[in-house]
């Protein structure tokens, strides 16, 4: 979708981070395998008489994102947020106002071949509230359950300037984002609720409607769509789009009208009386880093001087972390060049075909395929089979390459092949002398036919050439 001016897009994007214990309390974070309300004590559950007490690995996780996203850092205060929803058991939800942890931020975002400066306004941090379980539908359930396990649990809020102006480009924000908080190993995206977005949208500076609690990438693309759609449609009948927040529905791709937007004073906030003021950067001492961390488009920039690889090439290869290590990894093994390719295009593809992560392809597996091809032993279309057998069913480079025979034939071999496919083929080689080009790439395919793949195509179409 082309950037379309009068569409302007804001994200607040909710980030988990994974700590052992909770924001304010001793309770385990990890709460996704457990029954409900397993994983709460008196402090996450607001009993009369308890008191929180910051978690300072939170605080400097919070930190680290914060400075890597270019903001401010300055010194910080939690606020009490006062609302009530079933969720949030104290009545108030410890976060922060005035005084976030980090302010005027930005992130560079590809936008198809120009890069774009989303602006950031405020990295804060909060505690999460627990979450509702609908019996059936959200407009329509007959009762809600409660589940207090994720209740507390640390929660870094980063909120964007309203730059963004298609949902391709909030889709790639998010990518970015979750990218650099992988890199600094403060988030892991494959947990339940790690990640959730609320999308504000408005057409022509008219009205916003607020999106809330999208769970996936796809689904702040499919909702801002359906989104721009809705508004622009009610525009174009002369309706009056008023100001909301909306649930996006992603069984259906729509959103639903939830409840009027609140607005700022609302919730009434004011300093949390039993936490003091944080100073993120005193905090360092206590939790000495071990050098600086290489973020993706550092990364990028040296896999390009250090391997003398294509832009393209290391966009895709530091893509996640794990696979900017795999590569590394067999780069340190291999000719670079190669591995770059055979890592970011055929192994990447054949992962992404069968949705499986990089981990699933033995590293010292891919050693042992690219130096295959590098000494001749095997061609490149029998190291594609190679790769996908061992997903597929499992085994050794080895092991396949003796099953299925794939190592390359000797030279007579190939002359013997070529020589039975010209004879077995009258008209084609007519069709070659007459000047029919695909009656060589015709011949050349016999002969791999013949030969099961094992002989270099290259050379086939040389052999064939010298013969006709």
């Amino acid at each position: 979708m082309a950037p379309d001016n009068d569409v302007i897009i804001g994200l607040e994007v909710h980030v988990q981070l994974t700590t052992e214990s909770k924001l304010f309390c001793g309770c385990a974070t990890r709460y996704q395998d457990s029954e409900p309300n397993t994983h709460t004590c008196p402090i996450c559950l607001g009993l009369p008489g308890t008191l929180p007490v910051t978690n300072e690995k939170a605080v400097l996780f919070a930190e680290k994102v914060a400075a890597s996203l270019n903001c401010e850092v300055e010194r910080t205060q939690f606020y009490r947020k006062n609302y009530y929803y079933p969720d949030l058991p104290k009545g108030f939800q410890i976060s922060q106002y005035d005084f976030p942890l980090g302010i005027n931020g930005y992130l560079n975002v590809d936008a198809d071949g120009t890069e774009r400066k989303i602006r950031l306004k405020r990295v804060h941090m909060e505690e999460d509230p627990g979450r509702l379980i609908y019996k059936g539908t959200i407009e329509r359930a007959q009762y809600s359950l409660i589940d207090y396990n994720r209740c507390g649990v640390p929660l870094l809020e980063i909120v964007t300037e309203p730059d963004i102006r298609t949902p391709k480009e909030a889709r790639r924000f998010l990518n970015k984002l979750r990218n650099i908080l992988e890199y600094l190993d403060v988030f892991d995206g494959n947990l339940e609720g790690s990640l959730r977005v609320d999308a504000n949208i408005s057409i022509a500076g008219g009205q916003r409607a607020e999106v809330k609690n999208i769970s996936s990438y796809k689904g702040v693309e499919k909702a801002l769509l359906f989104e721009i759609s809705r508004q622009k449609n009610l525009l174009r009948r002369g309706i009056k789009i008023t100001q909301e927040t909306r649930h996006f529905d992603e069984a259906r791709g729509i959103t639903i009208s939830l409840r009027s937007k609140e607005q700022e004073h609302d919730y009434r906030y004011f300093p949390e009386p039993d936490l003091t003021k944080v100073d993120p950067l005193s905090l360092v001492a206590e939790f000495p880093r071990e050098g600086e961390v290489e973020l993706p488009d550092a990364k990028r920039k040296r896999f390009i001087t250090q391997y003398g690889i294509s832009d393209y090439l290391a966009k895709v290869l530091t893509g996640s972390k794990s696979l900017a290590d795999y590569f590394e990894g067999v780069a340190s093994e291999v000719d670079p060049l190669l591995a770059s390719t055979w890592v970011a295009d055929v192994l990447q593809g054949e992962l992404n075909y069968r949705g499986l992560d990089v981990d699933d392809f033995e590293l010292n597996y891919m050693v042992e395929v690219i130096n295959s091809i590098s000494n001749g032993t095997i061609t490149e279309k029998a190291a594609v089979e190679i790769i996908r057998t061992i997903l597929d069913k499992g085994g050794t480079p080895c092991e396949i390459i003796e099953q299925r025979a794939l190592k390359k034939i000797d030279m007579d071999e190939v002359r013997d092949a070529i020589g039975q496919v010209v004879s077995e083929n009258p008209r084609a080689v007519e069709d070659f002398h007459g000047g029919k080009t695909e009656a060589l790439h015709f011949l050349v395919g016999q002969v791999m036919k013949k030969t099961r793949g094992t002989a270099d195509p290259t050379l086939v179409n040389q052999l064939i050439m010298e013969q006709l």
